[in-house]
């Protein structure tokens, strides 16, 4: 048993274990947990560890690698484009740091240098390799100066994808750590599945040797904390290997990683991408990975707009960030991209805002906080809107007009003006005379309002 002081808590603790590497003959499935052809099962052993969160916390980016793999191939224009947008939005102080590419065919390679061309400081292009020498050398000729390196820590994968052992795969993993670091490369070793492995018997004694390697060369070797399959859970005294908190807890107490080391990434199949990256920012993880709105393997990643808004949120202020730049990159993914977003996918989507309500649009039309979540149109450059339908009520109409034609708010039109009755009369005869069940157009109130309201039509539009 060693005691040693902890400066950051500043009392003596214990390091009562040495966990060592456990090459087991057959594969840890945890079939408790994992049986398959049932829902798996989220356990509790009720072990509570404290959240500790970072002195410094940003967002590092996986668009145009893990994004790319779920939601098809972007043009160098659309990866350029798409790259300086999320330049603005980090802002000058880099709280989106870094972005990964890849680098493996002629266009790939295109459009990095076309990033790094333009002379952004943020955020950092990085790229992403598979454990093998092979790969290596692309990194050694692009001069890239911090890679991924996939290294899968559940026997999942070890045994059934590598077909190894878990000495074997532990070695072979060190062995391309190794040369990055004699190449004076960073190396960033993606612990892929790790809420499926075992964390003792292998996830901890691996990363134990990789701080080994990083002591000895005196450079960093980072760790990215892989959810693969969107495992994490983050509730209160559940175990590993599903725990977040649990998992960061281990990997910077147990093995000595450095919060400004540890990286996660997670994806959404059980709904909890952000609330799982977020718990790990509070127990101690500096970085958290995501991909614009969110895409990538079959439910995304992290959108990395709801780790900026979260940011704000835990933090303060931005440090910089231009959240506006949100709006500017969802119309891209729409206009430039063709991309449809989730309508109701939040900050992003065409119902983000926007309410069919009549009682809503009448609190919107007397107090705007009422039901805005916060000032849109100040921070996303999004005012709030209504959408029309049968649903709607006079308030939501008088509010469509005031807003769209951008009449001053102290001569907006009440809802019970004379042209607003006769636009609600024309739809409710929509509704309850030809049976439609499809929402009025922007295309329909136009004419509506120029019909019924040609004066402010004509005053207003042009303005």
């Amino acid at each position: 048993m060693v005691l040693r002081f902890n400066k950051q808590r500043r009392t003596l603790e214990q390091d009562e274990y040495r966990y060592e590497l456990q090459d087991v003959e057959e594969p840890n499935l945890f079939r408790d947990i994992f049986s398959y052809d049932e829902i798996p099962k989220i356990p509790f052993n009720h072990r509570l560890v404290p959240m500790n969160p970072a002195e410094e916390i940003w967002i590092t980016d996986t668009t145009f690698r893990d994004g790319q793999q779920g939601f098809g191939n972007f043009t160098v224009e659309q990866i350029v484009d798409l790259y300086k947008l999320m330049s603005e939005l980090s802002g000058p102080n880099g709280v989106i740091r870094q972005t990964e590419m890849f680098i493996y065919t002629e266009k790939d390679r295109k459009a990095l240098e076309e990033c790094r061309n333009l002379g952004l400081k943020y955020p950092e292009i990085t790229s992403w390799i598979r454990a093998n020498e092979k790969d290596f050398e692309l990194v050694k000729q692009m001069g890239i100066k911090e890679t991924g390196i996939l290294a899968s820590v559940s026997d999942y994968h070890i045994f059934y994808k590598l077909k190894l052992k878990r000495s074997q795969a532990m070695a072979q993993y060190l062995k391309i750590v190794e040369k990055a670091l004699e190449m004076k490369i960073i190396p960033r070793v993606h612990f892929e599945d790790i809420t499926r492995a075992d964390f003792y018997g292998f996830v901890v004694p691996f990363a134990r040797q990789l701080m080994k390697l990083a002591h000895e060369a005196k450079m960093p070797v980072k760790i990215r904390a892989c959810d693969t399959l969107g495992y994490g859970v983050t509730y209160p005294g559940a175990s590993l290997p599903r725990s977040v908190p649990g998992i960061i807890y281990g990997l910077t107490r147990l093995a000595g990683v450095p919060s400004e080391w540890l990286e996660w990434h997670g994806h959404n199949d059980f709904y909890f991408g952000v609330v799982n990256a977020t718990t790990a920012w509070l127990y101690g993880c500096s970085a958290a990975n995501g991909s614009l709105l969110g895409i990538g393997e079959r439910t995304g990643n992290t959108p990395i707009e709801a780790l900026c808004i979260e940011y704000v949120a835990l933090r303060g202020e931005t440090n910089g960030m231009d959240l506006s730049a949100i709006t500017r990159i969802a119309e891209y993914f729409r206009e430039k991209i063709g991309y449809r977003i989730p309508p109701n996918q939040p900050f992003v989507g065409e119902n983000f805002a926007k309410t069919r309500a009549g009682i809503h649009a009448d609190g919107l039309l007397k107090y705007e906080e009422i039901y805005n979540i916060f000032n849109t149109e100040k921070i996303l450059g999004r005012k709030p809107e209504v959408g029309i339908s049968d649903k709607s009520g006079l308030a939501g109409i008088a509010y469509w007009v005031n807003t769209k034609l951008k009449i001053p708010e102290n001569e907006w039109l009440p809802k019970d003006h004379p042209g607003i009755l006769k636009i609600k009369e024309w739809i409710d005869e929509q509704y309850n005379v030809h049976y439609r069940v499809s929402d009025i157009t922007d295309e329909e109130m136009w004419d509506l309002v120029k019909s019924y309201l040609p004066e402010v039509y004509n005053k207003y539009k042009k303005q």
